[in-house]
């Protein structure tokens, strides 16, 4: 087993899915230090004087709630932060535009065999509800020519693109965007009672054919994504 050291700095852990993400981030730090810890790598460094932890987890609920735990276990932190791009389900989204996350919900949790809604996870609810301190500093946020609002986004471990599944995602949770990720990093803040927020930037819309415009637009969300990791460090 690997030994692990317990690193005492109160660290901003950032997690991301995609190398794009990563990269716009990263190329925000300075003094980077690259520690490697369960086969997981991560890098250190600072955004205007702030301690950030910077990790890729990779696609899907697994893969962040494994990161999210490995960061908990082994680094004091001030709060995690969730970034990365979405598909809008809310029609009054566009691409680029940011949602900083209310609630989350994983939209294919499914024990209604129990008698249960969907999205009900027996023990912890349905809704993880965001850090309100954190929620109240990002939503103070401004960025040109960029929409931010508020509001539900929905995960699960599907790229959705199925006008029918975001309907129903929609009218079912409220939603106004789904993702692979952030509901799971929440699911394991709360349960380590570690502050968090959820941060996405639209990349496509599901639409059938919105794979095209995800590849197309997912360069445009990860630098609206660190420019916005880059404002939040500044307040």
């Amino acid at each position: 087993m690997e030994r692990i050291e317990f690193y005492m700095n109160n660290y901003i852990g950032i997690i991301v899915a995609e190398v794009e993400e990563l990269e716009a981030i990263k190329s925000l730090m300075n003094n980077i230090e690259e520690v490697h810890i369960y086969n997981l790598n991560l890098f250190k460094g600072k955004i205007f004087n702030k301690d950030c932890l910077l990790v890729r987890c990779g696609v899907g609920k697994v893969n962040a709630s494994r990161s999210t735990q490995i960061l908990t276990d082994n680094f004091k932190l001030e709060c995690i932060i969730n970034l990365g791009s979405a598909g809008s389900l809310n029609n009054d989204l566009n691409i680029g535009d940011i949602v900083i996350a209310k609630n989350l919900v994983q939209h294919d949790f499914d024990v209604t065999a129990f008698g249960r809604d969907k999205g009900y996870i027996p023990e912890t609810g349905m809704f993880f509800e965001c850090d309100n301190t954190l929620l109240q500093k990002c939503a103070s946020i401004k960025i040109n020519n960029i929409n931010i609002s508020t509001g539900i986004i929905a995960s699960g471990d599907i790229f959705c693109t199925d006008v029918k599944m975001k309907e129903n995602i929609y009218k079912k949770f409220n939603a106004d965007c789904v993702e692979m990720e952030g509901a799971a990093i929440a699911q394991v803040c709360s349960l380590n009672n570690i502050p968090f927020i959820v941060v996405r930037s639209i990349s496509d819309i599901p639409d059938g054919n919105n794979q095209i415009d995800f590849n197309e637009y997912l360069h445009f969300a990860s630098k609206n994504c660190a420019e916005f990791i880059r404002k939040f460090c500044i307040l």
